[in-house]
């Protein structure tokens, strides 16, 4: 493996020979020396395969916050939710994971068919007419929301709930300084977002982002925010837990314009935060304003059904500053399994999941509060996650948790005001009643 060379010294000397050039000196002499590593690369000697495998899993090892040896009871948009085996096996196809970009559909049929399922799919949770092929992630399609509803509303004010998630709010003030837009972060009270009056401020905004639920787990009032659209004619974005739609009322069934969010819990592996799968639906008044990839369904000149990418201007590709979002790709693997774990769950298996991770919130909510010291950071209605103040400081707390074998949470700080003694937990449907009561067990002890 040291002496590893893909070229052969024939292949070298032909490449030189078809150049006119003598040497691979002469090759590379277009090169700076000032930029050229003048020495050799500081590389170990080679080992063989079993060693190097060795070598990885020591190094593997010595991570300790991995799901198949600590409980997990973090969330904040990353989620340790069961993957039926059939997804990882059909999601694994070399079809999928080694597929081109759709340029093609004469050649693409699989995968274009697999993603107009996926938007299918997305577009029922949403309940919203049309979604794409997907984004980066859910901070992304935040992002894209905010820029097509100031693009519709005309207004670069948007107002963003403090219970946004503080990474798809980072993003919308970094994105924000390249394009003129106002974010005004509306804060929480009692864990959810205190609107301002119509009329309030130097200006009606152009776009309303809510969470449902919110980051601290909260359920928002969504007829209220439609009302407040309606009054400033403002776009409703709603940055939506595709999950909860097993249990909730659709964003579209509340008025929203645009649902956005984050699909890493439809068969896509815990991996450091991200990034995961950016989903993205919208009325159709706002068809032409899509970002990203669209893919319908047509015939071919025989008269079969067939699939193509659709209704995208070229402008998105090749005129940057003419374009309403410069997205010209998706998540397409993540968005094919999403497609697969949602098709194998089918209706009532969303509603089941959903119903067991609400029920296994709640088992978790009473145990934690039961805790002394431990208070509810807010009294209002949670759906699969929550949070708590505790007596001591939440990054201590983990820390300890994580001797006792738990990922025990999020720590607020930073994410919400005064958030240093806020954890923010989640019960998945993997979690089971003895390992909710050993957790409370163990948190009793951390913050004693």
């Amino acid at each position: 493996m040291g002496t590893y060379i893909p070229h052969t010294d024939d292949e070298i000397e032909s490449m030189l020979g078809f150049l006119g050039l003598s040497s691979l000196d002469e090759l590379f002499a277009a090169v700076p020396e000032a930029v050229k590593l003048q020495r050799a690369l500081e590389l170990a000697d080679g080992a063989g395969e079993p060693d190097v495998l060795d070598h990885m899993e020591a190094l593997a090892d010595r991570n300790q916050a991995r799901t198949d040896r600590m409980v997990c009871f973090a969330g904040g948009g990353a989620y340790d939710h069961e993957t039926p085996s059939v997804t990882r096996a059909l999601a694994g196809r070399s079809e999928f994971v080694t597929s081109y970009t759709p340029y093609q559909p004469e050649v693409a049929q699989g995968v274009l068919q697999a993603v107009f399922e996926f938007q299918t799919m997305v577009a029922r949770i949403a309940g919203l007419p049309v979604s794409n092929a997907s984004l980066y992630d859910g901070g992304s399609a935040a992002v894209e929301a905010v820029n097509l509803g100031v693009a519709a509303s005309g207004r670069r004010t948007v107002w963003v709930s403090g219970g946004i998630h503080p990474h798809w709010r980072q993003m919308l003030e970094t994105f924000a300084v390249g394009t003129g837009h106002v974010i005004e972060t509306i804060p929480l009270v009692d864990g959810v977002t205190a609107w301002p009056e119509p009329g309030d401020g130097d200006e009606a905004p152009g776009v309303v982002l809510v969470g449902y639920p919110n980051y601290l787990g909260c359920l928002e009032d969504l007829g209220a925010v439609r009302s407040l659209c309606d009054a400033t004619g403002a776009l409703m974005v709603v940055g939506a837990d595709p999950l909860a739609a097993g249990l909730l009322r659709s964003a579209g069934s509340w008025g929203a314009d645009v649902m956005v969010g984050e699909g890493q819990m439809f068969g896509t592996s815990l991996g450091f935060g991200g990034p995961y799968l950016g989903l993205f639906a919208c009325s159709s008044a706002h068809i032409r304003r899509l970002p990203g990839r669209l893919v319908g369904e047509t015939v071919d000149v025989e008269g079969r059904t067939a699939y193509v990418t659709t209704l995208r201007a070229r402008e998105q590709d090749i005129r940057r500053e003419k374009a309403t979002s410069n997205v010209c790709t998706n998540q397409t693997l993540m968005a094919v399994t999403a497609a697969i774990q949602l098709g194998w769950l089918g209706t009532s298996g969303l509603v089941e999941v959903a119903t067991r991770c609400a029920r296994a919130t709640r088992y978790a909510r009473q145990a934690v509060l039961a805790v002394d010291g431990i208070t509810p950071w807010a009294d209002a209605p949670v759906l699969r996650e929550f949070a708590v103040r505790l007596p001591v400081a939440a990054d201590t707390v983990i820390e300890r948790m994580a001797d006792a074998g738990f990922l025990a949470g999020i720590s607020l700080d930073g994410a919400v005001e005064g958030g240093a003694d806020g954890l923010l937990i989640a019960a998945t449907e993997r979690r089971t009643a003895a390992q909710i009561d050993a957790y409370a067990a163990a948190l009793a002890k951390a913050v004693a």
